[in-house]
């Protein structure tokens, strides 16, 4: 009853601000793009915007131009803080910055502005993504121009971004909101019906599964093929990499698909580079891209380059630019010695670079480490590639008890790195290859937690090193971040995590 009560409050709010047009009441919740969390807006005229080929068009085009191009903030430097720093692959490099310290330290709160930017991100790429996968259906049919092959591919692509976006956000949050339509817009008579799609709950984890499985299944059959020239495309073999990933974790968990998907995406006829840095290489006159081993990257050129080489190290271009702040991300005394144990010179060189700054907070100022995959402004950030598969499909035969299938893929792996073959594996050994291999590429903390090591290793580290600063323990609850206190404030269907 008390929640009838408040639906029809809050619904008798949007009603009144429709029917004043906004003179009295502010609902400009959210950016414009991200309907679904309560930025509303009612026309006289509320019909449909898109209705052509040409704006289904349009709209694909701003994938690949404007939607993945918008990665560098949320889906790359925050990333990296969530997986990285929240494991032991490195600090958060400038303390002064209180919301990446206290993802480091495991205080983090419903007050950090960064998870606060990044649950609007991600649900305004959702929304972004659902204005092809809504309307692209009724506009082929009414379009004769769209042809059948361009209405599969679009939507395939929006579909596996919206998979993409979605998977992301369980890691962070674990159950999230599931939006799959475009709302209504409001009348006196729908008031009430249309609540849930502006104020949509959290879905349980299983539920964002299964919408993910779904999405990603159709696009395994109606994306694009691989193109050697291009590889920011959303092909199959993006939606069977992302296939193997989902099936690797443990709400719908399934080594034997895992494996399988794993296999898909080998037989699309990608090849490890020959040398491991390869895949981050440069020279006088360009930065390395769509090389034979990367499956989703997302490029930029040196005249339209990306700003977030700024943000761990130097832009090899022009070294001397915004080289005066402590930058993010820096590699941890943990990680140095793990890759000097393992003997690995190549990774380690290609993943860390050392050099002299201005400040000495965790390294000697004239030789303190910097991440260094995103070596210049045109150097592409690597979302999938083959090394990765690799891996994940040792995963899967290992824990499957394929022990000799898990060590060829591993072997293959150390082969490349300059480093002796192993006789056999186990989880810990592919474990340990996939943080040496896939250091800085947004994939630790996630790992450890896949095989319930999370806790093990984070708090452990304090007695290792003094320069993580004392961290709060961390907790199941605490592998998740929280929900951000604005967004519950504005959306009154949801609830926090526990733990916070």
């Amino acid at each position: 009853m008390e929640d009838r009560i408040m639906k029809k409050i809050f619904a008798s709010i949007l009603l009144g601000c429709a029917v004043f047009a906004f003179a009295s009441c502010d609902l400009d919740l959210y950016p414009v793009t991200s309907y679904n969390e309560g930025n509303v807006e009612v026309e006289e005229d509320s019909g449909n915007q898109y209705s052509t080929r040409a704006d289904m068009e349009g709209l694909r085009n701003s994938i690949y131009s404007s939607w993945m191009k918008d990665v560098q903030e949320k889906d790359l430097c925050d990333w990296l803080i969530y997986t990285e720093v929240h494991a032991d692959n490195a600090y958060c490099g400038s303390p002064t910055t209180g919301e990446i310290l206290a993802v480091q330290q495991n205080t983090q709160d419903s007050d950090n502005k960064n998870v606060k930017r990044d649950w609007d991100w991600y649900l305004g790429q959702v929304s972004n993504a659902n204005q092809i996968i809504c309307n692209i259906d009724a506009i082929a049919g009414s379009d004769g121009s769209m042809t059948s092959a361009e209405h599969d591919q679009w939507k395939s692509e929006a579909l596996i971004w919206r998979a993409y976006i979605l998977f992301k956000m369980t890691y962070i949050w674990g159950d999230v909101p599931v939006v799959t339509t475009i709302p209504p817009a409001i009348t006196a008579e729908n008031i009430e019906e249309v609540y849930d799609a502006y104020f949509p709950v959290r879905k349980p984890i299983g539920e964002v599964f299964d919408q993910i499985i779904e999405d990603l299944e159709y696009a395994a059959d109606h994306a694009p093929e691989v193109n050697a020239s291009n590889k920011m495309l959303l092909s199959k073999a993006v939606a069977n990499g992302l296939l193997a990933r989902v099936y690797a974790e443990k709400t719908r968990r399934d080594w034997g698909k895992v494996a399988s998907y794993c296999q898909k995406v080998e037989d699309e006829g990608f090849s490890l580079t020959e040398r491991y840095g390869d895949l981050w290489a440069y020279d006088d006159d360009d930065a390395a891209r769509n090389t034979s081993e990367s499956i989703l990257e997302v490029t930029w050129s040196r005249s339209s380059g990306n700003w977030v080489w700024m943000m761990f190290h130097r832009n090899a271009y022009n070294p001397e630019d915004s080289y005066s702040w402590q930058k993010w991300v820096t590699p941890s005394r943990d990680l140095v010695a793990a890759y000097d144990a393992a003997g690995d010179t190549e990774r380690k060189n290609a993943s860390i670079v050392f050099d002299k700054c201005g400040w000495s907070t965790y390294w000697p100022a004239d030789n303190y480490a910097f991440m260094h995959k995103m070596p210049t402004n045109a150097s592409s950030w690597i979302m999938m590639r083959l090394g990765e598969i690799y891996l994940l499909h040792a995963e899967a035969l290992v824990m499957n008890g394929d022990v000799a299938g898990a060590t060829a893929y591993v072997n293959r792996i150390r082969k490349r790195a300059g480093l002796p073959e192993l006789a056999s594996v186990t989880i810990d050994d592919v474990l340990r290859e996939r943080r040496l291999e896939l250091a800085f590429e947004g994939f630790r903390f996630y790992d450890l937690v896949r095989h319930d090591k999370a806790l093990e290793v984070f708090n452990a580290v304090d007695d290792k090193d003094p320069y993580w600063g004392n961290r709060a323990e961390l907790t199941a609850e605490t592998c998740l971040m929280p929900v951000s206190q604005t967004a519950m404030d504005n959306n009154p269907s949801l609830e926090q995590n526990e733990g916070y």
